[in-house]
Formats: structure tokens, sequence, C-alpha cells
């Protein structure tokens, strides 16, 4: 018993223990803040991919407009309202 006794009250032992509270609790980079930044860094990381997933989709439409000539006059019919000459548009907007 008195020897552990002595043993806490060692300079060493005291200094470390404080250290580790200080690191793990009040460091701006204590546990808290790092399950917080790895979160953020998930959350990304899915969005990353969300993204990456939106391009691949984006790319394949827009080659698919390059190639085909009637493809692209229905998307600039459907969604610019562009006309030929002599045409007329009706936009039915529902309520």
């Amino acid at each position: 018993m008195r020897q552990s006794i002595k043993f806490t009250k060692n300079f060493y032992f005291i200094a470390t223990v404080v250290f580790l509270i200080w690191m793990l609790f009040f460091d701006s980079n204590d546990f808290y803040s790092q399950y917080q930044l790895k979160n953020k860094v998930e959350e990304l990381e899915d969005q990353k991919a969300y993204y990456q997933d939106k391009i691949k989709d984006t790319e394949a439409d827009r080659e698919a407009l390059l190639n085909d000539a009637e493809l692209l006059e229905k998307f600039a019919r459907e969604k610019y309202y562009m006309k030929k000459d002599g045409e007329e548009v009706f936009v039915v907007v529902e309520e």
C-alpha cells in the first residue's frame, strides 16, 4: 500500500497523468474532435462518390446528344423551348 502511495506521488507519474488527461479531453485534437472530423471525412467521401456518378451520367448524356441529331433536337425543344421557324410552342403549366 505504501509503495502505491509513493508511486502516485512521483513527479513523473503525476506529470504523465496530467499530460494524458490534457491531451485526451482539453486539447484541440482530443478524441471528440477526431471523431467529428472522421465523420465529416466519411460524409465528404460519400458526396464525392455521388458527384462522380453524376458526372459519369452527364458525360454519357452529352455523348449521346452530340452523336444523335434527333435526340439533340428533342432535348432542345423540351429543355429550352426552342422551335423551328413558323412553329408555335405552347407551354402547359400544371398546378
